[in-house]
């Protein structure tokens, strides 16, 4: 069978209010009781340690940011005075990349900064920005990672909140928004050599970088950032209630973005992917249909059975593109019915160009263009009521936990036929612990 009509879950859409939870989830990211005026360049990092950031909504004159006291929490009178947790290890093992090969050290663990926090890390997921960043090969040391799930090891002098206002202490789980990502032009540089997500420990203490306490399983808030890209990429979509979408790629974004747009009135969604396990849990998260790449390798004949699934046969409404690969794009550009949308998520590191025909595929069709860059903490807000509800089972897509010193095998895996042992990878995620 190169199709499957099989879609055995649907979200449950239940709010205390009976409101939709994407709406719900707006208004949070402004804590009033903590937020002062401050005339910090943006992104700097406040003499009492809070982070910066532009407003963005006109609350405040022009020029002016907002120090967001939730994200690192300087309440008066409230200092933190302790730093180090008596029973915390001194060092930690981490994976550090250079080139091609992986090596595990270890690091002594350092006293948070002022307004930052050490993580004991419990899992790290391998992204697919990590995959093709090792592919290109690296000419100074990194360290990958930056979808993570940790408990809070140690407080930073004057952190007593999380990055939207609620209490957090020593033993709290956090699920965090990585302020510059490792491996995103970011080394291993001094003070803290602690700075990616597969390791045991990692200092939270990049400008940017907020984290939010939780308490969703960490075989969940370890798919917290990958969501969050998945929601980005619908709220730029414009989706319509009962909008035909076509999702490329079946690994954990194209999951999530698939997820993301059956939340938001989907009314058809085709899965293009491979292989038949991944399309499997496609089908359980959502995917009226899906298409095996293995089982239909031309382009044409996914094409034309991408368009029987249409109304009329016109096309898709949207078109996410969350496979990563050139040759994707063109297949999906082809995918869109007249006026429909082109959502590009895949392409978070440069591979390359190619060649298209841009008044066929693009000019004649009258299409909208979208791309998408990470994410931002709007989307984490939207996000994160989505996943500590529970009806949807996020932590069904991490198909193996691997330990530090299996790194490389998990990124062979990745690079090469989507199998680690006998078993189809979906997500693989990176345990902190021995």
């Amino acid at each position: 069978m190169t199709r499957s009509r099989t879609s055995t879950w649907r979200p449950v859409r239940r709010t205390p209010t009976g409101r939709s939870p994407w709406r719900t989830a707006w208004g949070i990211v402004r804590n009033r009781q903590t937020e002062r005026e401050c005339d910090h360049a943006m992104g700097s990092v406040c003499r009492t340690g809070c982070r910066c950031r532009d407003d963005g909504r006109g609350a405040v004159p022009a020029g002016v940011r907002i120090c967001y006291g939730a994200v690192t929490a300087f309440d008066t009178g409230q200092q933190t005075t302790k730093l180090r947790r008596r029973d915390m290890a001194e060092m930690a093992r981490a994976v550090v990349v250079m080139g091609q090969e992986f090596e595990v050290r270890e690091y002594p663990i350092p006293d948070p900064d002022p307004g930052a926090i050490v993580l004991k890390q419990e899992l790290g997921g391998i992204c697919g920005t990590d995959l093709h960043y090792w592919q290109h090969g690296f000419t100074e040391e990194k360290g990958l990672g930056h979808e993570n799930v940790g408990i809070v090891a140690a407080l930073g002098e004057g952190v007593t909140h999380d990055s939207i206002g609620r209490s957090v202490k020593e033993g709290d789980r956090v699920v965090l928004q990585p302020g510059i990502p490792a491996g995103f032009g970011y080394g291993f540089q001094e003070p803290s050599k602690l700075c990616g997500g597969f390791a045991e420990y990692m200092h939270l203490n990049l400008p940017g970088t907020e984290w939010w306490r939780t308490d969703m399983p960490a075989e969940v808030g370890v798919l917290t950032e990958p969501f969050t890209i998945g929601v980005h990429a619908v709220d730029r979509s414009r989706i319509r209630i009962g909008d035909t979408v076509v999702v490329q790629g079946s690994g954990a974004i194209g999951m999530v973005t698939l997820i993301a747009a059956r939340l938001s009135g989907a009314g058809k969604l085709i899965m293009v992917g491979g292989p038949p396990e991944r399309l499997a849990i496609g089908r359980k998260f959502g995917a009226d249909v899906t298409i095996d790449i293995g089982e239909v390798p031309s382009v044409e004949e996914r094409t034309e059975l991408v368009m029987q699934e249409t109304p009329r046969g016109e096309g898709a409404d949207i078109v996410f593109e969350c496979a990563g690969f050139l040759s994707a794009t063109p297949e999906g550009l082809g995918y869109c019915r007249h006026s429909g949308t082109f959502v590009e998520v895949g392409h978070f590191v440069d591979m390359g160009s190619i060649d298209f025909n841009i008044n066929r595929l693009l000019m004649r069709k009258n299409l909208s263009l979208e791309a998408v860059w990470a994410s931002q903490t709007s989307h984490f807000v939207q996000a994160l009521p989505i996943l500590e509800r529970g009806d949807i089972p996020f932590g069904d897509m991490v198909s193996h936990v691997i330990p530090l010193d299996r790194v490389a095998e998990g990124f062979a895996a990745l690079n090469g036929t989507y199998h680690l042992g006998d078993e189809t990878v979906c997500k693989i995620a990176v345990s902190g612990s021995a």
